[in-house]
C-alpha cells in the first residue's frame, strides 16, 4: 500500500509542524539554559498582575551587587522553594535581602545574599501551566507518550512504502562497466 502524493505531502507538512512545535517548546523550556537562563513556572498569585499564575518566567543569574530596592528577584527559600518577589530593602552589613510579593500585605522573611538566584528577564503567559504539568506525573507520562506517538507518526509513511527494486545489470542483460 502506498500513500498518494497529495496525502504524503499533507502528512509531511503535518508532521513537520508538529515536530517544529515540540522542538520550539523544548527550546523554551530547556534550551535557554545554554544562555545562563533558568526557567520557572509561577504557581501563586503573589506577584500579580506583573507575573500572573501560570506564566513561565525566565531568570538570568545575578548577584546582590546587581540588584536593588524595587527590583524583582528570584531566590531560594530555606526549604528549597523558589520564589519571585520585589525587593523592599537590603541589609548590606548582614547580607540580607527583604522582599514582598506585589499582591501580598506582609513582607517576607529575609534571605541571604547567597540564596539570590537572579532577575527575571521576561515571561510567557500560560506556558507555566504546561511546564508544571509535564514535570509531575501523570503529565510526565503523557509527555513521554506524546513524544513516542510523534516519532511513530514521523516514520509511519516509511512503513507503508513498497520499494521497487531496480533490476541488476546482470539481470537486464547488460554488462557492468568497470569504472
Amino acid at each position: 500500500m502506498t500513500l498518494s502524493p497529495k496525502l504524503k505531502k499533507a502528512w509531511n507538512v503535518f508532521t513537520t509542524i508538529l515536530v517544529s512545535l515540540v522542538v520550539l517548546f523544548a527550546v523554551l523550556l530547556v534550551g535557554v539554559r545554554v544562555f545562563g537562563v533558568q526557567v520557572y513556572a509561577v504557581i501563586s498569585g503573589s506577584m500579580e498582575p506583573d507575573y500572573p499564575v501560570g506564566c513561565l518566567i525566565y531568570v538570568k543569574q545575578a548577584d546582590a551587587t546587581e540588584v536593588g530596592v524595587d527590583q524583582v528577584v528570584t531566590f531560594a527559600l530555606a526549604d528549597g522553594t523558589v520564589a519571585t518577589h520585589r525587593i523592599v530593602r537590603m541589609d548590606e552589613e548582614k547580607r540580607l535581602i527583604y522582599t514582598q510579593g506585589d499582591a501580598n500585605d506582609d513582607e517576607d522573611a529575609p534571605f541571604s545574599y547567597d540564596n539570590l538566584i537572579g532577575k527575571p528577564v521576561f515571561m510567557i503567559p500560560l506556558l507555566g501551566y504546561v511546564a508544571f504539568f509535564i514535570q509531575h506525573p501523570p503529565g510526565s507520562y503523557i509527555a513521554i507518550s506524546i513524544s513516542l506517538i510523534l516519532l511513530i507518526l514521523v516514520f509511519l509513511p516509511d512503513l507503508f512504502k513498497t520499494e521497487k527494486k531496480a533490476p541488476k545489470a546482470s539481470e537486464s542483460g547488460e554488462e557492468e562497466q568497470p569504472e
